[in-house]
């Protein structure tokens, strides 16, 4: 367990990583190519990552850092190391870059392949979702408690996909599919950016239902922790616990993921 003044360092240091974004913010042009774009997000990250590990590394010079393209879809858990930072800079950097809402700093500390602690920051509501493994979750220092809602009619479900349907037909038909179940069972249903943000929605009791079917896991991680620490459902699509190798995602406030996710829903 991380003592209360490591604690209140990331905290600050994930706040001062955020916060330096906001003078910029809607006052950048929008980017009008891809060049323009790429340049952007490359910045982006940079200023995200020099903030986050110098500050990190001197509190904590016994954990390395991994980054996301080094973490990969493709990474054995029992190649990575016991400990390590895993931070894919800005998640939402795309609405960043296009002036909207929508935009978090992400970071989770993971031990033994699992996450010990996540601190999602959105900087524009001066909000900072955190939670440590077997200690609940928090928004600033209030306890995160998920929905309790069972009607579906008044339930919100969002919904994400990952990279690449345009090259894997299969993948397009399940996502496809299950956003259609979506659809048919829950009374609203949205997409709000980040992955990590929707996620800590669910804990906060804002959202109900978040799915994404296709393997997205350096994004999941942090808010999985915070989600799950909150109380609510961390599952597969199909229903069944969710685990390290799975490649969807079905995170709902309690008993809805067995109650009112149908049986067909894709795995």
């Amino acid at each position: 367990m991380l003592a209360a003044s490591e604690i209140a360092a990331i905290h600050a240091t994930v706040r001062a990583a955020g916060d330096q974004f906001l003078p910029d913010f809607r006052h950048l042009p929008v980017p009008q190519t891809m060049p323009e774009l790429q340049a952007r997000l490359t910045d982006i990250e940079a200023r995200c990552m020099a903030a986050l590990q110098g500050p990190l590394e001197a509190a904590f010079p016994a954990i390395p850092w991994l980054a996301a393209d080094e973490f990969g879809l493709s990474a054995e858990a029992a190649e990575l190391p016991a400990e390590y930072w895993l931070c894919d800079a800005m998640d939402g950097a795309i609405q960043y870059a296009q002036q909207l809402p929508g935009w978090t700093i992400n970071l989770v500390l993971m031990r033994q392949n699992e996450p010990a602690f996540a601190v999602i920051y959105d900087p524009l509501a001066q909000e900072l979702f955190w939670a440590q493994a077997g200690a609940g979750a928090f928004v600033n220092e209030t306890p995160l408690r998920p929905s309790t809602k069972r009607e579906p009619g008044v339930m919100v479900a969002v919904f994400e996909h990952t990279h690449g349907l345009e090259e894997d037909v299969a993948l397009r038909q399940r996502v496809s599919e299950a956003l259609a179940i979506l659809l048919g069972t829950y009374g609203i249903v949205r997409n709000y950016g980040p992955h990590g943000l929707q996620l800590a929605y669910i804990g906060a009791g804002r959202l109900d239902v978040f799915l994404q079917v296709g393997r997205d896991l350096e994004n999941w991680l942090p808010g999985l922790l915070i989600a799950r620490e909150a109380g609510a459902d961390v599952l597969t699509a199909d229903g069944q616990p969710w685990h390290w190798a799975a490649d969807s995602l079905l995170v709902t406030a309690p008993g809805l993921g067995t109650t009112f996710a149908p049986a067909h829903l894709p795995a």
